[in-house]
């Protein structure tokens, strides 16, 4: 399990999402494959899922893993990253 959060800062284009930040401690840490869920925790009103930029890193290093979403209400959803990010660009994308 690898814990992330948001890391913010004046400039809001530098902040970085926990998300992010999960994915990226665990790939620094060796772990780089067999990713199997992501839970998002998140004190608002509504439950809140990724970012754009969180859901194209997410699809390229975990691919369509489950994505968890919880509120501290007890509200709770789940989708496939294939859900969130149809017809998603990666590597494959890519012409050699």
């Amino acid at each position: 399990m690898f814990t992330g959060c948001n890391v913010e800062n004046a400039s809001y284009g530098l902040t970085i999402c926990a998300e992010r930040v999960a994915v990226f401690k665990a790939i620094s840490e060796g772990f780089a494959s067999g990713f199997r869920r992501i839970a998002i925790a998140a004190d608002g009103p509504k439950l809140t899922p990724p970012c754009g930029a969180c859901r194209q890193i997410l699809w390229e290093f975990c691919k369509n893993f489950e994505v968890i979403l919880v509120n501290p209400k007890g509200e709770t959803r789940s989708w496939t990253m294939s859900e969130l990010l149809p017809e998603a660009f990666d590597a494959d994308n890519l012409s050699a």
